[in-house]
């Protein structure tokens, strides 16, 4: 018998250009920055999930609401040593939005 697994590759997101806010120290007084790779949400269009360290299996990945989303900032592609290049932003989220952050871990025996 062999083992399948289900999970899928995300696509990725594209970014809209928001409007840059007049004054970045007002935006961190209701808004929190997170960083990483967007990607599409498989399921939910109304989510993305952001993978704050994209060529890493071992890391978290962080799942928003759109609508919690308030401005994006487009940062440098990062890129991995075969010449593979991902698009990293800065999302700002508001503060008390409910997010998903999803650890992956190993199982084994005790």
């Amino acid at each position: 018998m062999t083992a399948t697994t289900s999970l899928q590759k995300a696509e990725k997101l594209e970014i809209e250009k928001y409007k840059v806010p007049k004054d970045i120290r007002s935006l961190s007084k209701t808004h929190m920055p997170y960083t990483g790779s967007p990607q599409k949400h498989p399921l939910d269009p109304d989510r993305i999930i952001l993978l704050p360290d994209p060529y890493n299996e071992k890391s978290p990945y962080l799942e928003f609401s759109k609508n919690d989303v308030t401005h994006v900032e487009k940062l440098a592609n990062i890129v991995n040593m075969e010449g593979a290049t991902v698009s990293m932003v800065r999302i700002w989220v508001k503060k008390g939005s409910i997010a998903i952050q999803c650890t992956p871990f190993k199982v084994t025996a005790m």
